[in-house]
């Protein structure tokens, strides 16, 4: 197989973008809409695209197209390249502009709640008039929106080892426990059976995430249903309401019961359910001053909360 000429010319930014656009969208309609570009010019793009690499990116259904495995290596590399430009481009003008600057950060349930807010101030009250953006979501969506360049870092549990896309740079490690707010008719008692737990609702992460296979395990492990009656949320602030208005039950990492005086551990063991905290990077890439200056207050705030760990 000859190998593609990407550097004669032919192969344009708009043709990366749109390989971010249709595996994120999982149409030429919906990536069409996304660029804000009419579905004729999406399709002669990618037909373009396929010429210039010689194979065929996509398969195309009723419901919507699906990568190949050419479209899936090569997306994996032009949402690099794009990322890459992004971050020289903000890199040159936090340069220019000195303290000025913009830091975007993802985040999920573990380390939202009390580790980034505490650094986030920090770097405010020593650079003001940078902005930080903060974005919620799971890890696996965060991650992808890290290798496209979109956000700069992620904090929260560490889910895999570094590999070649993600460097990941543990903080502190945290156990997980089942919470309730402090009036729940389970607060406050020295042992709670785990047949008793059945008997009241549930907050549980969705089924993407590795704390609701964990869940799952551990009700498996010891003989019992998971809830039928749950909800599934993984923002802390819906959660946090959810527990308190009702006699909900989740689990949570340790820190967020332990911060919140309106919220109390149950005494069930979790054991071996716990997670590494930290920040994941892109491997490779450069972070600009503003994102490497929130990653040094991140691992001061961490060494503060828990020492030894840091």
């Amino acid at each position: 197989m000859d190998m593609p000429k990407l550097l004669d010319g032919r192969l344009k930014l708009r043709h990366l973008t749109l390989m971010d656009a249709l595996s994120r969208q999982g149409s030429v309609v919906g990536a069409a809409a996304a660029l804000h570009i009419t579905q004729p010019v999406a399709t002669r793009s990618l037909h373009e695209l396929e010429a210039i690499l010689g194979v065929e990116l996509y398969k195309r259904g009723p419901r919507g197209v699906t990568p190949t495995i050419f479209g899936e290596a090569f997306t994996t590399h032009a949402r690099a390249v794009l990322a890459q430009l992004t971050q020289a481009g903000r890199h040159v003008a936090e340069l220019a502009e000195a303290e000025r600057g913009k830091v975007v950060v993802g985040t999920h349930l573990a380390g939202s709640n009390v580790l980034l807010p505490v650094a986030i101030a920090r770097l405010k009250s020593e650079r003001p008039q940078v902005t930080v953006v903060v974005r919620e979501g799971t890890p696996e969506a965060l991650l992808v929106e890290l290798e496209a360049g979109r956000i700069d870092l992620t904090v929260g549990r560490l889910t895999a080892p570094t590999d070649t896309t993600a460097a990941r740079h543990r903080l502190y490690d945290e156990s997980v426990e089942l919470s309730t707010r402090s009036n729940h008719p389970l607060a406050g008692r020295k042992r709670v059976a785990l047949e008793e737990l059945q008997e009241y609702p549930w907050i549980l992460p969705g089924t993407e995430t590795v704390l609701r296979r964990e869940l799952e395990e551990f009700f498996a492990r010891n003989g019992i249903r998971l809830p039928a009656d749950h909800v599934e949320a993984t923002s802390f602030l819906t959660v946090r309401r959810l527990l308190l208005e009702t006699d909900m039950i989740a689990a949570l990492p340790s820190l967020i019961a332990r911060d919140d005086m309106r919220l109390t551990p149950l005494p069930v063991r979790l054991d071996p359910i716990g997670h590494s905290v930290g920040i994941t990077v892109s491997a490779g890439r450069t972070l600009s001053p503003s994102a490497e200056a929130l990653v040094d207050k991140l691992r001061q705030s961490a060494a503060e909360m828990i020492p030894g760990n840091g």
